[in-house]
């Protein structure tokens, strides 16, 4: 298939890429990095492309995955920052949808991103796809960005969703940001530990979508998620076990709020995510229990 990526030099774009890639399929992958740093990320073989004018009305994409997006958690939530987290979510999908509408050959299916953010904070209430969107700023900004995705279907595009969770990477995000004070014996809980925290193993995520790609029947939400979140405290637990390393701080969540403000709210809520619909699709997880995706990721001998 011929394949336009937006937000393919992330931490997700960049092993789907390379999967992709192996399965022989052509790349074109968004973004405002040099043409040379977006082949020396995203392979070799890939088709840069700087800005959406690029795509125009002759040109022909089988299929589109749109995972753009600024991250959510790097900085305080000003009123320009939330600007800047919806123009690289919302904006940059309507422009994209619009491109879509004038071309002249649609693409078959159009995969964008979400996050189980939507959700907001439910306790300890199961959350599956069928659930109503939160409240908080976070939950309203990924309800509006599958609002924006939905003109899709009216043009016939099979339209899927993606609930993103924690994605679980040796190579970056959450895991690189807390290997080295965990490594340190700083680890932590958060607050009361009992948020929940729904992640996925990298490799379960790109066969996730991987199947959600190439099966024409799938359609709809879909949450990203491992089918056994853990609480903070089982997570920190998990962490310093396989690290070999104590946990025994505490970050209490008052202290959490000054220091972050209204972004405290990610690390201070959870969701417990079901991903009722990949298991109704008959998906196997790989890494279904946090502990073996550790072990994978983050093997250290005793």
């Amino acid at each position: 298939m011929r394949i336009l990526i937006t937000g393919g030099t992330g931490l997700i774009g960049r092993r789907l890429c390379a999967f992709l890639t192996a399965q022989g399929h052509t790349l074109t992958v968004l973004s405002r990095q040099h043409a040379s740093m977006v082949k020396a990320l995203c392979g070799a073989n890939v088709i840069p492309m700087r800005a959406l004018e690029e795509y125009r009305a002759d040109t022909v994409f089988d299929a589109v995955i749109n995972l753009a997006g600024e991250p959510i958690a790097d900085r305080r939530w000003t009123a320009s920052r939330q600007q800047v987290l919806r123009n690289s979510r919302i904006a940059l999908t309507a422009v994209l949808l619009r491109r879509i509408a004038d071309a002249h050959h649609k693409p078959g299916v159009f995969l964008s991103g979400s996050a189980i953010g939507y959700y907001g904070d439910r306790g300890d209430d199961w959350q599956d796809e069928s659930a109503s969107a939160g409240q908080d700023f976070g939950a309203l900004l990924c309800a509006e960005w599958e609002a924006t995705a939905l003109p899709a279907e009216a043009m016939g595009i099979r339209l899927c969703l993606l609930r993103t969770g924690l994605v679980l990477d040796a190579a970056g995000g959450v895991l690189q940001k807390m290997r080295l004070p965990f490594l340190l014996g700083l680890g932590m809980q958060i607050g009361d530990g009992r948020q929940w925290m729904s992640w996925i193993h990298i490799d379960d995520y790109i066969a996730l979508l991987y199947s959600l790609l190439i099966d024409a029947n799938a359609a709809g939400r879909f949450n990203m998620v491992a089918p056994n979140p853990v609480q903070n405290a089982g997570w920190t637990a998990a962490l310093a076990h396989q690290l070999h390393r104590p946990a025994w701080l505490k970050m209490p969540a008052a202290v959490l709020r000054l220091m972050l403000g209204e972004r405290a709210f990610l690390l201070t809520g959870g969701q417990r995510v079901r991903p009722a619909q990949a298991l109704a699709r008959g998906f196997v997880f790989r890494y279904p229990e946090l502990a073996a995706a550790l072990e994978h990721l983050w093997h250290v001998p005793d």
